[in-house]
């Protein structure tokens, strides 16, 4: 059936939360109703990555983009826009300088972005195969089977100079090559979809949007290295990105793209789903093997390398998802065309889920060496409330915060490790002026001592010791000698640490010390915290001066510690206050003070 419009609703799990699957439903009913359901075809997408503005709603062939959609909107988007032929212009997206409508491509959040990861999400319905193979899908895989021998597979690869997205940065045709060279009656590819790292969602989002392309690069890698099965080990807490997993798999199956003799071609190789538990330590390698197998998520030390004793003690291949889905746009386009793409070390583009205190929150895939203040600023549009740049936490857990001083820097795998950070999985948070740095450290410390499988003593004490001397910091019983402690402590874990968690759990501490030492000593010799963030050194008082009287704030308070009346004006009972801050918010006038 030849449709005259199409209405494209994101279907990533930030929109489906805010009932996106409600506008997708109530567009289809009142199609139907309104008399038009022949002419228009609705379809549920992957993340169109604008999450700041979900639900998105995207109308083709008229290219309109309606943001923050309720279902309520369907309605007249069906009756103006279907029917009538207009656009309902207060749904779509304008920004502060341009207030007349503004075509997606030039909508800042997209402007610098080059999409090669994220090609096919908020484009496709990730549960249709045939709107992925329309898409050039499974053409690489076709060329593969049909005209490259596994040679010249790696060779394409090693041209591109592609790199692992997992965090490391280890050459991916390297990897592959490891792998081939062995001999043994088994080989395996591995898919870590685990991603545990705090605010990072680009595994996920990919995997919801674009399913295909994960299966068409493993079983690239299947034939490239002699193996015939797969596993694609995601976590459990990820239920939509697991159904359409599914669902692609079976298509596939069912297209003769898995399975045995694909295409004909004598080469057979299928595809398992293992749910993991959502241990963060099972993004390690070997930890993720172990619990394939059904063995607790531990990692074990290396070598040897799971490239060549993997699942099983056969070779095996382990990429993360973002990886995976760069391989068949290297195979069809060229290793050539990649490598045009990046910096001198660090080729293509990085996908990053910008969070935290920025204007426009979302998945962002940029080529590498673009500068922190693209991101932040021109894509990301600057800092919520126009509040002050403090830092920008890289890598998650295993990173650290780059200050302003490096906002001009060009983001690759080198720099930001120069930086005492890292890319890990491409987990990006804003922090601003309110955000308190000794806080932020204790956080990141106390999910590793969480996480951490406590196999290594380093890591196992380590992480405790560290977690330890930065609560008393921030409760204001800190001493200077805890601060050399810090040091101390987290250098013998990056060297003596079993794997990648311990070794860089102490980066965002020792990265913090090294940059924001002054916040460090105003905990300890001032007791005080600028932020306002830890609550011991926080002590509220009202300023007669400016206070009007108006009882606001000891209407909000939840313990009554705040008494007096027009004429009196009002005080805190210090020792009273929980230090829940409802005072401060509320204040009008800035007579509540935050010391």
């Amino acid at each position: 059936m030849a449709y005259k419009h199409f209405i494209l609703v994101c279907g990533g799990t930030g929109c489906e939360s805010s009932k996106a699957d409600d506008i997708y439903k109530e567009l289809i009913s009142q199609a139907e109703a309104q008399g038009v359901k022949d002419d228009v075809q609705v379809v549920k997408t992957g993340c169109f990555g604008f999450c700041e503005k979900g639900p998105i709603v995207k109308v083709l062939p008229a290219e309109s983009f309606y943001v923050e959609v309720k279902p309520s909107d369907a309605k007249e988007i069906i009756a103006e826009q279907i029917v009538k032929g207009r656009e309902v212009t207060r749904l779509l997206y304008k920004d502060d300088k341009q207030k007349d409508r503004i075509k997606v491509e030039d909508i800042q959040f997209y402007q610098k972005q080059f999409r090669i990861v994220l090609r096919n999400c908020g484009i496709i319905n990730p549960e249709n195969i045939d709107e992925y193979i329309a898409r050039d899908g499974y053409a690489a895989l076709e060329k593969v089977l049909s005209s490259m021998k596994p040679n010249d597979v790696i060779a394409e690869l090693k041209k591109s100079g592609l790199r692992g997205r997992g965090g490391a940065g280890f050459p991916t045709w390297r990897k592959w090559e490891f792998s081939r060279g062995p001999q043994a009656d088994q080989k395996y590819v591995v898919c870590n979809a685990d991603e545990g790292d705090p605010g990072a969602y680009m595994d996920r989002s990919t995997v919801e949007g674009d399913p295909h392309s994960v299966i068409e690069a493993m079983a690239i890698c299947g034939y490239t290295i002699g193996a015939s099965k797969g596993f694609v080990y995601i976590r459990a807490e990820y239920p939509l990105a697991i159904e359409r997993l599914k669902i692609a798999i079976a298509q596939a199956k069912d297209y003769g793209l898995l399975g045995d003799n694909i295409l004909g071609t004598g080469f057979s190789f299928d595809l398992e789903i293992r749910l993991g538990a959502g241990a963060f330590v099972c993004g390690e390698e070997t930890a993720l093997l172990k619990s394939i197998e059904g063995s607790r998520g531990m990692p074990i030390p290396r070598p040897p390398f799971p490239a060549i004793k993997g699942l099983w003690g056969k070779p095996t291949v382990i990429n993360n998802v973002e990886t995976w889905a760069n391989i068949p746009v290297i195979i069809t386009k060229g290793g050539d065309w990649f490598a045009k793409i990046g910096t001198e070390t660090s080729k293509g583009t990085k996908v990053f889920a910008l969070t935290g205190k920025v204007n426009n929150s979302g998945l962002v895939e940029v080529p590498m060496g673009t500068t922190l203040r693209e991101i932040i600023y021109d894509i990301g549009g600057g800092i919520r409330g126009g509040k002050k740049f403090k830092g920008a936490q890289t890598g998650g857990p295993s990173g650290g915060i780059i200050t302003e001083e490096f906002l001009d820097l060009p983001i690759d795998y080198e720099s930001l490790t120069g930086l005492g950070s890292m890319m890990g999985s491409g987990g990006l948070i804003v922090m601003d002026e309110d955000d308190c740095v000794v806080d932020v450290s204790k956080f990141y410390m106390e999910f590793c001592v969480d996480e951490s499988c406590g196999k290594c003593a380093p890591c196992r004490i380590g992480t405790n010791q560290m977690h330890s001397i930065l609560e008393r910091i921030t409760k204001g019983t800190g001493t200077m000698e805890d601060l050399d402690k810090l040091e101390k402590i987290g250098h013998a874990m990056k060297r003596a640490a079993l794997c990648g968690l311990g070794q860089t759990a102490p980066n965002p501490t020792l990265s913090t010390i090294r940059r924001f030492r002054d916040e460090y000593l105003e905990h300890i010799v001032d007791k005080k915290c600028r932020a306002g963030k830890c609550k011991d050194l926080v002590v509220f008082s009202i300023d007669k001066d400016k206070c009007i009287g108006c009882g606001l704030c000891a209407r909000k308070c939840p313990v009554n510690c705040i008494t007096g009346d027009k004429t009196q004006k009002y005080t805190i009972n210090a020792e009273a206050c929980i230090k829940c801050g409802e005072c401060f918010k509320v204040c009008k006038f800035g007579a509540v003070l935050k010391n």
